[in-house]
């Protein structure tokens, strides 16, 4: 699909955080091949960090339409991550902060339909219902970043029968492996699982595949209810 599709819409920017591992990177176009398919608007990848393009690269690429509309929308900057943090509210803002006919969308998350998709692929990985779970996230030292992951525990503490616990893959403490030792230090269960929080494999998965836990869970992306969310943050922010 390109723009001529939907001409009067703003192009839909998927901005990921970016890894070198090419099952991720691939993972990351196929989400937006479907984005693309599911809206029929066009749609740019962009990353913040280890690949190009970057974004701010991308927004400076984009058309303006101040000529020809100052209220119209150029682009809506979608960020392909799970929570808020620095990547959102400093390196996607500085991107579009000159743009004012392009807008950024908040993050995925904290969504309940994240923790539909983490329950899912709990339930495919046969983990026992009293096991204790340490939902995974990437790590930010952003305050911003860690109450989103934080909410996102909460959320799955509603629906989950065992203990929850918050582990990192990178950054800040606990570690994913911190976080299943303790669970197993204090007693929780005979059985620790570790929950990915992540989107799309990459080095981070592989930490948490790695943290010595009972079982692991594979990354939220593809699932159908990706689409759902970044359908909403896009109408949302667009005003479609």
């Amino acid at each position: 699909m390109t723009s001529e599709d939907a001409p009067n819409s703003p192009v839909l920017i998927g901005c990921a955080h970016g890894t070198r591992e090419p099952a991720g990177q691939q993972v990351i176009r196929d989400l937006l091949d479907a984005v693309r398919e599911h809206l029929g608007v066009e749609v740019s990848e962009a990353y913040v960090d280890v690949q190009d393009p970057k974004v701010d690269q991308v927004v400076a690429q984009i058309e303006s339409s101040e000529d020809a509309d100052e209220d119209a929308l150029a682009a809506v900057v979608i960020p392909l991550l799970l929570g808020g943090g620095y990547h959102v509210y400093v390196d996607i803002a500085r991107a579009i902060e000159d743009r004012p006919d392009v807008v950024a969308a908040p993050a995925l998350g904290p969504d309940e339909r994240l923790i539909d998709i983490v329950l899912e692929r709990v339930a495919a990985a046969g983990i026992p219902a009293t096991a204790t779970l340490v939902l995974a996230a990437a790590g930010s030292s952003d305050p911003r970043s860690q109450a989103d992951t934080e909410a996102a525990a909460d959320m799955l503490r509603v629906h989950w029968g065992g203990p929850v616990r918050v582990g990192y893959a990178a950054g800040i403490k606990p570690s994913v492996a911190e976080a299943v030792e303790a669970a197993r230090a204090y007693g929780e269960d005979m059985e620790v699982a570790v929950a990915s929080f992540l989107l799309s494999p990459g080095f981070f998965q592989g930490r948490i595949e790695a943290a010595g836990a009972d079982h692991f869970t594979g990354p939220l992306a593809p699932h159908p209810l990706l689409l759902e969310i970044i359908a909403d943050r896009y109408r949302e922010a667009s005003g479609a």
